[in-house]
């Protein structure tokens, strides 16, 4: 159990890091009245952008290994 839980907290803080390295998020603190506050910033169209490229980049290799096995597969088939 311990390690499933080690598992999901190492997930957890890669997933953050890489948004915040990305730009996906942001965190920002204002300390002007007695009370900080902070704020935590999604950015949905970037998150979106990059999805779209990373779904467009899977697509492409996948004709790319298509293109490379050319008909060989349908030889199998018959």
């Amino acid at each position: 159990m311990r390690i499933l839980v080690l598992v999901f907290v190492v997930l957890l803080v890669g997933i953050a890091g890489l948004g915040f390295y990305q730009g996906w998020f942001r965190l920002s603190a204002d300390g002007t009245d007695q009370t900080p506050s902070a704020t935590f910033t999604l950015d949905k169209d970037k998150l979106h952008e990059d999805g779209e490229m990373v779904r467009d980049t899977v697509q492409g290799m996948g004709g790319e290994v298509q293109e490379t096995t050319g008909d060989s597969t349908d030889e199998i088939k018959q």
